[in-house]
């Protein structure tokens, strides 16, 4: 994947943080967003979240976030650490998704225990 790609990508999480009076604006940014996900490759996604989380952890929308590792793990579904990454991030926002950590976590030992 392209530097651009990668900063293509940032740039429009980034933008997400942007406080956005404007709804039709805020639509704007949210489709950049999505779009520009959709198409990135994992090691893209797994940068811009590198990034995003280490400087806007909290600002960071949640659904963004879970829509990010969602994907990157489509695309690496056999990447442990990731699906211990993503699992982590779940649990930082309420137990409703303390299920699908679960999940995560039995998936990623499984992984790591197949690779002994």
């Amino acid at each position: 994947m392209s530097n651009n790609t990668q900063q293509d990508l940032l740039s429009a999480a980034q933008a997400l943080l942007q406080e956005q009076d404007d709804l039709g604006l805020a639509r704007e940014v949210d489709h950049r967003f999505i779009e520009t996900l959709t198409f990135s490759q994992a090691d893209s996604i797994v940068s811009m979240l590198d990034e995003m989380l280490r400087t806007s952890f909290i600002e960071f929308p949640v659904w963004a976030r879970n829509l990010a590792f969602r994907l990157a793990i489509l695309q690496r579904p056999d990447d442990a650490e990731l699906l211990r990454r993503a699992a982590a991030d779940l649990r930082c926002f309420g137990p409703d998704w303390d299920a699908q950590a679960d999940r995560m976590i039995q998936k990623a030992e499984s992984i790591a225990n197949q690779g002994r």
